[in-house]
């Protein structure tokens, strides 16, 4: 019987010497295809031209790499480009470069679709199919990145986990894909500059906070009122605010990292200067950032856009109280690329519905 194969990509480099020295290899073989997968970028064992022949059908026949592909492209006039990464047959993911005159982010998703249900997101209308491994993920960032200099003449200076899926319900994955993304055998970008966003797993904010990551947290506010947060978001009546911020003391206690707070406000619904006094105070419990962001229709009646006015009004107060506050403008709206957007109007709702009636 043949044995079955593994990816490659799912082994740190300590674990892959150890597999090589169950081959009867030597260990500094491991180094180099280490190297291949994530500083060259290497598809396939073929092309890695330094090890022997043997040694590359050896390695055939243990294990594969689990490379995703472009699907589809889309540039809005604001220069933002979407793309949808086919991962398998039928499973697409979505991943965003937005290019500013300040910095380059590549927005990356960690799952395919998403079970949290939040109504005013796209991807929360899709099934969770699965998680993204760690090297689909970084492979949307390889793809962004060479897509930012090769047409923009761009470095890739941001990277946010703010795609499609719950990144926290995939914490293994997604944490190895940041050692890969910082190491000096990956792309070796600053922590820093990595963003990783939650819908509010306070345990596994506190396991981010065990770990010592060293990357940036941001947490999806969008409410400071426990009724309203579990209108919007299920995840709210298992993880309410005050449990959040618990869990936000004590990362911020392990980290020494200040963790950034979104709040996606919405017309008549959580832009009144009564919800801005209940942000404030929830703000309280560690040093952070707020950034208050529009929102961006995905063909449901449930929510509006707030007026400029309220908005300005409600960043006014929270600046009063002496938080940083950022109003963030969306971009890439006319190709449904922005916040809460992705998976709307496009083919990654079609593969769900048909692998699902298959």
């Amino acid at each position: 019987m043949t044995p079955k194969k593994e990816n490659i990509r799912n082994f740190t480099l300590t674990e892959l010497q150890q597999l090589f020295k169950n081959l009867d290899e030597k260990s500094f073989r491991a180094k180099q295809v280490y190297e291949w997968l994530w500083k060259k970028n290497a598809s396939s064992f073929e092309e890695m031209s330094n090890l022997s022949l043997p040694l590359r059908e050896k390695l055939n026949n243990h294990f594969f790499i689990d490379k995703i592909k472009l699907d589809d492209q889309q540039i809005s006039k604001d220069k933002t480009i979407k793309c949808a990464f086919e991962i398998e047959p039928s499973k697409v993911v979505e991943g965003v470069l937005i290019p500013t005159t300040s910095r380059t982010t590549a927005c990356i998703s960690s799952q395919v679709g998403c079970s949290l249900s939040c109504k005013f997101c796209a991807t929360g209308k899709l099934k969770l199919l699965r998680n993204l491994t760690p090297g689909e993920i970084v492979d949307q960032v390889v793809y962004l990145k060479n897509l930012a200099e090769n047409k923009y003449n761009q470095s890739l200076s941001n990277i946010v986990y703010m795609g499609m899926g719950e990144p926290l319900l995939n914490y293994k994955n997604v944490v190895r894909s940041v050692e890969i993304l910082t190491s000096e055998d990956g792309l070796n970008m600053s922590p820093r500059r990595i963003t990783v966003s939650t819908a509010g797993i306070a345990k596994m904010i506190k396991k981010l906070g065990d770990d010592e990551v060293r990357f940036n947290l941001a947490l999806s506010l969008h409410a400071a009122n426990d009724e309203k947060r579990s209108k919007i978001m299920e995840i709210n009546d298992t993880n309410n605010l005050a449990i959040l911020q618990d869990a936000l003391i004590y990362f911020y206690e392990k980290t020494g990292t200040r963790p950034t707070f979104e709040y996606i406000i919405f017309k008549d619904f959580n832009d009144s200067l009564m919800d801005a006094k209940e942000l404030a105070e929830f703000c309280k419990c560690v040093p952070c950032k707020i950034n208050i962001i529009e929102y961006n229709s995905i063909d449901d009646e449930m929510f509006q856009k707030a007026d400029d006015e309220r908005v300005a009004k409600f960043a006014s107060f929270l600046e009063s109280r002496n938080l940083i506050v950022n109003v963030r403008r969306s971009r890439g709206k006319d190709i449904d690329a922005a916040c809460g957007q992705l998976a709307n109007k496009n083919k990654v709702i079609l593969k769900e519905e048909r692998i699902l009636k298959s």
